[in-house]
């Protein structure tokens, strides 16, 4: 018997890395997930590793009519939202000095106001004791060097945790944030103007880790489960680190 049995969950950014894993982790544990991204062949991958229990929705969270499309087909095709994992985000590098407008947009855009109104959008389908996660980093509460927008928006996010906890306690909603430390992912790959930029970055990224390694997205998946099942139903308004040490000593 899985832990998410006859639940079913929503997960943005569903079609590559920490997003992915975690829907195929959903769906091992018995929920049906339904996935969004921008890309329709990543999605469409995504969906044959995934199995029968999987539906994908083509979209961008920045962009509040996609939302409207992916919660018009939740709610046609299962009636209600039990899991809800707002893991959809970007990053890329912009020193103070050289951020620009589009910069500051475009992340926040997607990791803010996407998150927001994912959330949002989503609570119209959800009941008494459904799960919210939001997917932030230790880039929340630790300096990354010309990564200051991308950190901002992800201290947000844990700033809504807190505050959304209190607005959904009389729905019994629990609001809890998962931050991973560097972890391997195509997000990761692609931080750095050049091949050999992005090897020092990721091995620089790695020695930060007391466990000396970068963590995979499969270990953000097991977090995520936990926080989406009955496992932590006396668990609301947390940040669980899943860094290696990284945030902590």
């Amino acid at each position: 018997m899985g832990k998410l049995d006859g639940k079913v969950a929503v997960v943005t950014g569903g079609n590559s890395g920490i997003g992915l894993a975690t829907a195929l982790r959903f769906a091992a544990e018995g929920a049906y997930v339904f996935i969004t991204g921008r890309r329709q062949a990543e999605l469409d991958a995504a969906v044959k590793q995934i199995g029968k229990n999987a539906t994908a929705v083509q979209g961008d969270v920045s962009n509040l009519a996609d939302l409207d499309r992916l919660f018009a087909a939740v709610k046609q095709q299962k009636g209600r939202i039990d899991v809800l994992f707002a893991n959809a985000g970007l990053g890329e590098f912009a020193p103070l000095g050289a951020i620009t407008e589009a910069h500051f947009d475009k992340t926040f855009d997607v990791n803010v106001k996407g998150v927001l109104f994912t959330v949002q959008k989503a609570l119209p389908l959800m009941g008494e004791g459904a799960s919210v996660i939001l997917n932030a980093s230790i880039a929340g509460s630790k300096a990354v060097p010309a990564f200051s927008v991308y950190c901002a928006t992800k201290a947000a996010l844990r700033s809504f945790a807190r505050t959304w906890t209190l607005d959904l306690k009389d729905r019994k909603i629990r609001v809890n944030v998962v931050s991973p430390g560097p972890i391997q992912t195509p997000g990761l790959d692609s931080l750095g103007t050049n091949e050999q930029e992005r090897k020092q970055f990721k091995a620089g990224m790695a020695a930060s880790v007391p466990l000396g390694r970068l963590g995979s997205s499969d270990e953000i998946a097991k977090a995520a489960v936990f926080l989406a099942s009955d496992d932590s139903s006396f668990v609301a308004g947390i940040e669980l680190f899943v860094d290696g040490g990284a945030a902590q000593v």
